[in-house]
């Protein structure tokens, strides 16, 4: 169930929030040290303990970084994207593993998603691009374990949406991607045909090389169609999963 959206939110998460938000607006730069937990305290009107469970809050977000001794102190972090991109997995995993999100919701987000990196990649992808795609398909086509075969169908996707060259929209894919291809993998591979998949990413990269947007759809709409007939065909044999 999902939780009450009219409950007051926690003392600590409306401080993590607003620190957060200070944060984004540049009001509190990278490196820029924090006040101390007393002063803090006294900003918000509550108790130390709150303050650190705040801290902790954007910690686990990185958005900032603790040092002890005489120097030390909560310190905002200096954000990479490649942090953030981290996080934001870490985030989707999380969703996932706890059956937050159904799977045919995921599935549907996913190539929404990844419908429009596939568009773009049409116009920006470069020669590097495609060459990551026919990497990651040789590694599906060679007599790999099931292992291995999950990363390298995890390797073709990023590629694909790497090829748009759009950095939001690889953000905003990676969750998708890097989370919950492992899963999507996990829950069709009984019904799973490798050859299936291997072709249809092979026609893929040879639309997305001729530049031809219309086929590209055409065939990921194909994709995602194979993809939801797995899962109903492993929930017709084991039953619908159950949420944890």
């Amino acid at each position: 169930m999902p939780p009450d959206q009219t409950a007051p939110k926690p003392l600590s998460t409306d401080i993590s929030d607003r620190l957060a938000a200070r944060i984004a607006d540049g009001d509190l730069m990278a490196g820029d040290r924090l006040p101390s937990e007393a002063e803090l305290a006294a900003q918000f009107d509550c108790s130390r303990a709150t303050v650190r469970e705040a801290l902790k809050r954007l910690a686990a977000k990185n958005l900032i970084r603790t040092a002890r001794g005489h120097s030390g102190g909560a310190f905002v972090n200096n954000l990479t994207y490649a942090a953030a991109v981290e996080a934001h997995v870490a985030t989707s995993t999380l969703l996932l593993s706890m059956n937050a999100v159904d799977f045919q919701t995921a599935v549907e987000a996913r190539f929404a998603l990844e419908r429009a990196c596939a568009h773009l990649a049409v116009t920006h992808h470069e020669a590097s691009d495609l060459r990551a795609m026919k990497t990651a398909i040789n590694r599906l086509a060679s007599k790999c374990n099931d292992e291995q075969f999950c990363a390298a169908d995890v390797s073709f996707h990023r590629a694909l949406v790497d090829a748009a060259h759009n950095p939001i929209l690889s953000y905003q894919l990676a969750g998708a991607v890097e989370a919950m291809q492992p899963l999507m993998n996990m829950i069709t591979y009984p019904e799973r045909d490798r050859e299936v998949i291997i072709r249809l990413y092979r026609r893929i990269a040879g639309a997305v090389m001729a530049r031809d947007a219309a086929e590209v759809r055409h065939i990921m709409d194909e994709l995602e169609a194979v993809i939801l007939d797995l899962f109903q065909r492993r929930q017709s044999r084991r039953g619908p999963v159950k949420p944890g």
